[in-house]
């Protein structure tokens, strides 16, 4: 395993609108689940001195049955189209044998998380739009159940679980969307090799889910860029076994993406990449799962406080990212204390540790 270091960026020559609030009835709601869910997740990390995410707090009493409104602009991308669509969670690979993706570049969010050995793994969030097809398709982990109760109760798609997370699935305020619960939603391909062949349906996995939480507010705030920031060419985030590169291309007014030092291009053409790009620094410890190598499962901590990176029109802005408790969003903010705004359309997030590239 190669040895690396914290992403780096290098520098070249390159009024504020908010997302929908959610009503309390949705944030207490939400709150609840987490709750639930966190009981069951407080014994799922183990290091040497085991530890897990913080618990979520409840948020106050849910208020009177009501119409929940709908957004002004989509909370997961700052666009205009499909306000009140469902949502839905995708478990993607992100290793060599799985490239290119299928379904990526449709996703409002795109979330890059380290498993076992020092990979990683996307979890694609859509809503505003569906891809025709989306995978390779993989198994879930146990931080995808501390991210998603900020959603509300969306719908979750992966290939599977070992069997002792599957108590911690079923707790979780999510639909359960597996191969074993949906399976006549996913199909194989012949042109890779398994387990990288597995490929969904998003529509037909929606279809199992009628009620699939609506868009809500999640922290994210879009609008005109803030002062300051450092003209930035290119990023490189960096885990113990994988890198992914973003470079600003004032052609396409976007950051492409890079893996492996190489472009990372999406399954339908073209180049994978975002209009923002957050790099959330989060700590990073073992879990009680283990692959069947017995390499752990990392544990990453999202809620709580921290630094993160953001980089939007070519430029990268220091941020502090902050989430209270699992039910609630996660905020980010400039040095100064003002919102960090992101540039409307798809968002990255890429976990990773705080501090030196880390396997548990």
């Amino acid at each position: 395993m190669r040895s690396a270091r914290t992403g780096t960026a290098r520098t070249g020559t390159a009024g504020t609108g908010t997302a929908w609030t959610g009503t309390a009835r949705g944030r207490a709601a939400a709150a609840l689940g987490a709750l639930v869910l966190g009981t069951g997740l407080a014994a799922c990390s183990g290091s040497q001195k085991p530890e897990s995410a913080p618990p979520p707090r409840s948020t106050g009493t849910p208020a009177p049955p009501s119409e929940t409104p709908e957004p002004a602009v989509h909370p997961f991308n700052g666009g205009t189209k499909g306000l009140a669509n469902p949502v839905l969670a995708v478990k993607i690979e992100n290793t060599a044998p799985a490239l290119p993706q299928s379904g990526v570049k449709d996703a409002d969010i795109v979330y890059v998380e380290q498993v076992e050995g020092g990979e990683t793994r996307l979890m694609a969030v859509y809503s505003s739009k569906l891809p025709k097809r989306v995978g390779p398709v993989r198994s879930a982990r146990i931080s995808d159940l501390h991210i998603l109760p900020q959603f509300g109760r969306p719908a979750f798609a992966f290939s599977g679980v070992q069997s002792k997370m599957k108590k911690y699935i079923r707790k979780a305020p999510v639909y359960d969307l597996s191969q074993e619960k949906a399976g006549g939603a996913y199909s194989r391909s012949s042109a890779k090799r398994i387990p990288y062949n597995l490929y969904a349906d998003p529509k037909a996995l929606l279809k199992r889910a009628p009620k699939a939480a609506k868009p809500r507010d999640i922290g994210f705030r879009f609008g005109a860029a803030p002062e300051g920031g450092e003209p930035t060419r290119t990023f490189t985030a960096r885990w113990p076994s994988a890198t992914m590169g973003f470079t600003w291309s004032a052609a396409q007014k976007r950051w492409l993406a890079s893996w492996g030092g190489r472009p990372d291009r999406a399954a339908e053409g073209g180049r994978l990449g975002g209009k923002t790009v957050v790099i959330q620094y989060a700590k990073t410890t073992r879990s009680k799962f283990h692959d069947f190598l017995g390499s752990y499962t990392p544990l990453i901590h999202t809620t709580g406080s921290g630094r993160a990176v953001v980089l939007r029109d070519g430029k990268s802005y220091k941020a502090k990212w902050s989430r209270p408790s699992e039910g609630e969003g996660t905020t980010f903010t400039t040095a100064d204390g003002k919102p960090m705004t992101f540039a409307p359309g798809q968002v990255w997030v890429l976990l990773v540790n705080d501090g030196k590239p880390y396997t548990p």
